[in-house]
């Protein structure tokens, strides 16, 4: 994550990937010998209900993670940036992928090979238990926005979206993120969504600029979305 002034990558969860969380030494080996693919904006990287044979390690842009629904449009879940992965569960639990993924901008990606993944995790136990780790810390992050969507107000929600996006500690963020993402990423109206921007605008609590939001005080944000 970046200071103010520079845009942070994003997700919609404030837990590590399960990538991030390997050993340096294996997530070097394993990115070194994934080939790189460039993506230009707009163009479709996976597709729902394709067989998982790996995952997508992110290393340059920005990937809009969700799907596409019967009318065309795209319902978006999560908008992820360099460093981030995705794509695990589903090469995990051995199932087709369930999301669709897209490129927000011109991305440069990498996939990793499932087998050889699973063939490194068996040489390093301990690298087991970190992804072990990561993945229980990601099931507990989805248990507490699911929480918090039954209780909150759209406000509060926005608020707790917010604040996970800028990451741990109290440093100024600038988010790129639109009013339409953050609508897709809440499950609301764009309206609604507007209306709940706003508010948080008027009470200090963000910045509203084009394209992006600016938090001037992260933890004062997750304060107000605790209640």
């Amino acid at each position: 994550m970046s200071e103010t002034g520079q845009l942070v990558p994003l997700s919609s969860a404030g837990t590590a990937m399960l990538f991030a969380a390997l050993p340096a030494a294996l997530a070097a080996r394993l990115r070194d010998r994934a080939p790189a693919r460039r993506f230009a904006e707009g163009q479709v990287i996976q597709q729902r209900g394709e067989t998982a044979r790996g995952f997508w390690l992110i290393e340059e842009g920005a990937v809009a993670v969700g799907q596409f629904l019967a009318d065309g449009d795209f319902r978006q879940v999560a908008l992820l940036g360099p460093g981030d992965s995705y794509g695990e569960l589903a090469w995990l639990a051995a199932r087709r992928r369930v999301v669709d993924a897209v490129a927000r901008e011109a991305a440069v990606l990498r996939h990793i090979d499932g087998a050889r993944f699973e063939r490194a995790l068996a040489e390093d136990p301990a690298a087991m238990r970190r992804l072990l780790g990561a993945m229980a810390g990601q099931l507990q992050e989805v248990l507490n926005v699911m929480a918090g969507i039954r209780r909150g107000t759209a406000t509060a929600r926005a608020a707790g979206l917010l604040a996970n996006l800028c990451g741990p500690g109290a440093a100024p963020r600038r988010l790129a993120v639109t009013q339409q993402e953050i609508a897709d990423l809440l499950g609301v109206t764009r309206s609604t969504a507007h209306q709940a921007l706003r508010e948080l605008d008027e009470g200090g609590l963000i910045g509203r600029r084009y394209g992006a939001i600016e938090v001037p005080d992260p933890d004062r944000l997750r304060r107000f979305a605790a209640g």
